[in-house]
């Protein structure tokens, strides 16, 4: 497992960035399927999971919106969760798409990292990732930009490390442990798992100390920008 330094205090509260550009859930989501049950809310968001999503990694930009809606119907259909596990999904085009309801601006219990859902954010990589693959740069740039505006949000400092109390023994400590992970973390520090693949997992320092730069240049804000001025692209646009 990484780790880095001491257990963290929270950062100061006006360390917060704007939100990145963002696909929004309709626009993959368009009236295709029921709406969800009200989702649960956490008090407060202390760590980010980042995970992929093992699928294959020759799709254009167009076949990313039927790509989330597969995950969508694995996560309900197959597994019975009550929606995408995922609070955000991002594509090797460093494209941000919303998943779960209402996980965008709101502190959303997930469904993306078995034990530790409360209190975190799931980011999933659109692809595979395994010893010798290729990880897009504007993959991590994204990652680290969504974890910059997450974490900081909450004024949670991303190089540092914060404990979080297992809620169930289906992960790799059993119900009621209290673990000390980083604040950006990948699934298999969490559960047992290759997940995000061998090559994302050895990138994320990299996304730690990228996401930690970001913050230490974001202008002070107390709000930062609210959700209603969020770019919501369309699927093949950049953001």
């Amino acid at each position: 497992m990484l780790s880095r330094g001491p257990v963290s205090t929270a950062l100061p509260d006006l360390w917060k960035p704007p939100p990145p550009s963002i696909v929004a859930r309709s626009l993959w989501q368009p009236g295709q399927a029921p709406s969800p049950p009200e989702p649960q809310h956490d008090h407060t968001v202390r760590a980010l999971f980042i995970h992929h999503t093992a699928n294959g990694d020759s799709y254009g930009p167009k076949d990313v919106p039927e790509i989330v809606r597969s995950i969508y119907r694995d996560h309900r259909t197959r597994r019975g969760w009550d929606d995408i596990g995922y609070h955000f999904l991002v594509d090797r085009y460093g494209v941000i798409y919303e998943g779960r309801l209402s996980g965008v601006d709101q502190a959303v219990t997930g469904a993306h990292t078995q034990g530790f859902n409360h209190e975190t954010v799931g980011v999933a990589a659109i692809g595979t990732f395994p010893a010798g693959a290729h990880v897009p740069p504007a993959v991590l740039e994204a990652i680290a930009r969504l974890a910059a505006w997450q974490l900081g949000a909450y004024g949670v400092d991303p190089r540092t490390r914060v404990e979080l109390t297992s809620t169930n023994s289906e992960s790799r400590f059993p119900a009621g442990t209290r673990h000390p992970f980083n604040a950006i973390s990948g699934h298999r520090d969490a559960c047992f798992t290759e997940c995000p693949g061998v090559t994302l997992y050895a990138l994320l320092p990299q996304i730690i100390e990228h996401t930690a730069d970001l913050l230490r240049g974001a202008t002070p804000s107390r709000t930062g920008l609210p959700i209603g001025s969020l770019s919501t692209p369309g699927p093949a646009a950049r953001g």
